[in-house]
């Protein structure tokens, strides 16, 4: 039988060279991987923006955002490329389908671009008169009574709790228009309130007020019989008006004279059933900021990334890399320091603002990296720049931001009012930094250098210490 005949040596042999064929051919194919793998890197390129090869885009222009490790065309045009590889360019959008062909090395990705033609704008409804004032009250807490029917900017009067009644006599808009005297309006939201049914609102009765001096506020009790919409007015004179009474009844405080001429630091105010407190805070006796309560927020954090930068990094990331160095610096100095995070998870706009007026901070200074809308071009825009929305915390905006500007030789991207969420805190002084622009090459270079971040959190806490020595 050939089984019979087999030589075993043979086979030995035989399983030997297989093996050895086995190897060599493993060890080309992992080569050829290699290569393949190496390669593909060195002529790799990522787009950070847009998100998505085929997008809708409302303006005449927009950028791509990313890296390249080899020279980038976008439509056969050369981009400039960065030290680091990154890269911010500008393409013009007309109406209709725009295609987009970026290509490095021997890869290429097409993009589609679509501008939508050109609407005409928005034509707001005139104001609409009822025959017959109608009974509101707020169903959202916190909900913002504006002296316009505009939803954002500089109009919020107030900030009103649940179930305060409100008298309504028309509306505009997504607004009513709510009666707080004879010729005096507001505005709220129609998705904050609900209708009170066969319910009359008449005017509330002022009781009088009580005053409190404690160590750290100026207390004032005002006795209603029941709750009514009211404006709190700040300055050197703090005023508080409430209205829907007999008559706006109106009490003003001498906070500068009270201070012995020092600036507002902070207040708050809320009904406690049908008394509104209002407390000021006092000036804090220090020319440093040793036992002072600050609270340092990390902006965005879990799924919320946002700004994506163009070497890819996430704007998450580095404010909460800057946070922590920041809170190491403060620490040093004294400071007590409340973090809304200290690791990458999400967080609400409400519950970072509530972790700080739970602790009783004094300062509330959230940290951010900056982007820029569609029809703008982030070459050309670049720098430091602190939001405040409260006149109280302009001060520490304007010392902050003119601290970091010296120690960090930033460009200045100015101080700004807006309407950002944590910002809206009139129990601390609030200011959010933008500390540099992540779609900027120049600035991203910046920003995920560790040194920058150490120094851009000494240069903050530098110019917190600098508003108190001030003080």
């Amino acid at each position: 039988m050939q089984f019979q005949n087999l030589n075993i040596k043979d086979t030995k042999i035989n399983s030997k060279s297989m093996l050895f064929v086995y190897n060599d051919n493993m060890k080309k194919f992992l080569i050829l991987i290699c290569i393949l793998i190496f390669g593909i890197k060195s002529s790799a390129f990522n787009i950070v923006y847009p998100k998505n090869t085929n997008v809708t885009i409302n303006a005449n222009s927009t950028f791509f955002i990313g890296s390249s490790q080899t020279p980038l065309t976008v439509n056969g045009q050369n981009v400039p490329l960065h030290k680091t590889g990154a890269f911010a360019y500008v393409v013009k959008l007309n109406s209709g389908k725009n295609t987009f062909v970026i290509c490095s090395g021997n890869q290429s990705q097409t993009y589609t671009i679509t501008k939508p033609a050109i609407k005409f704008p928005f034509k707001p409804q005139q104001f609409v008169q009822y025959n017959k004032k109608r009974s509101f009250y707020v169903s959202t807490e916190g909900s913002p009574l504006r002296s316009s029917p505009f939803d954002g900017g500089i109009n919020r009067m107030a900030h009103l709790q649940n179930g305060v009644p409100l008298l309504v006599d028309g509306e505009k808009n997504w607004f009513y228009r709510v009666v707080l005297s004879e010729n005096n309006y507001g505005w709220i939201s129609k998705s904050n309130v609900k209708e009170f049914k066969n319910f009359e609102i008449t005017p509330a009765k002022f009781l009088g007020y009580d005053y409190i001096d404690s160590r750290d506020y100026f207390t004032f009790v005002f006795h209603l019989d029941k709750q009514v919409p009211y404006e709190i007015v700040e300055g050197d004179v703090m005023s508080i008006k409430f209205f829907n009474t007999n008559e706006v009844c109106k009490h003003d405080f001498p906070y500068k004279e009270a201070a012995n001429g020092k600036k507002l630091i902070g207040y708050k105010g809320h009904y406690e059933g049908n008394d509104f407190i209002l407390q000021i805070r006092k000036p804090l006796k220090h020319k440093k900021i040793k036992n002072i309560k600050i609270a340092v927020d990390a902006g965005h954090g879990g799924y919320e990334k946002g700004a994506i930068g163009c070497l890819g990094d996430e704007e998450k990331d580095i404010t909460l890399k800057i946070s922590k160095y920041l809170e190491k610096e403060l620490k040093s100095r004294g400071a007590k320091v409340i973090m809304t995070r200290t690791d990458d998870k999400y967080v609400g706009l409400k519950e970072r603002v509530d972790i700080a007026n739970e602790n009783d901070a004094a300062i509330f200074v959230s940290i951010h990296a900056n982007a820029l809308p569609d029809g703008l071009d982030p070459n050309k825009i670049s720098g430091t720049s602190v939001f405040y929305y409260y006149n109280e915390a302009k001060p520490l905006a304007d010392t902050v931001l003119n601290t970091m500007l010296t120690e960090l030789k930033t460009n200045d991207d100015k101080v700004r009012q807006a309407s950002f969420a944590v910002v809206r805190n009139t129990n601390a002084l609030s200011i959010l930094i933008e500390t540099a622009y992540l779609i900027n090459p120049d600035d991203n270079e910046k920003l995920v250098n560790p040194e920058f971040q150490k120094a851009c959190a000494k240069a903050i806490a530098d110019g917190i210490e600098k508003y108190f020595s001030a003080q």
